[in-house]
């Protein structure tokens, strides 16, 4: 009796389908999730969603009052790169518990 080499292509497809289940649920716990970045020792927050949305950005009165538009733009310019970077580092360890630390090209 031959056996058949497409045997186990029902289960590997069961387990890919289950995989792929498992990442969706992840991905949208991590997306309700927040990290917040600062600049300029905390005269500026940004939190970020594992989303990679930015969903709020907080100014020192202090920073305003001072008038210097571009120190400002540049401390929401950090403090935005500084929340995202934690929001992708927060989506790559919730990956990890899926992949087993493989990286997989397309995931974070």
């Amino acid at each position: 009796m031959t056996k058949n080499p497409f045997g186990n292509i029902g289960n590997i497809m069961k387990q890919a389908q289950a995989m792929q289940d498992q990442l969706a649920k992840i991905q949208e716990q991590a997306a309700a999730k927040t990290v917040d970045g600062t600049a300029g020792g905390g005269m500026v927050t940004v939190t970020a969603s594992g989303a990679m949305q930015i969903v709020a950005v907080k100014i020192d009165p202090e920073v305003v009052k001072s008038g210097d538009v571009d120190m400002l733009q540049d401390l929401i310019v950090a403090a935005s790169n500084d929340a995202l970077r934690k929001a992708r580092d927060m989506m790559a360890e919730e990956m990890k518990a899926i992949t087993g630390g493989l990286k997989i090209p397309g995931l974070f």
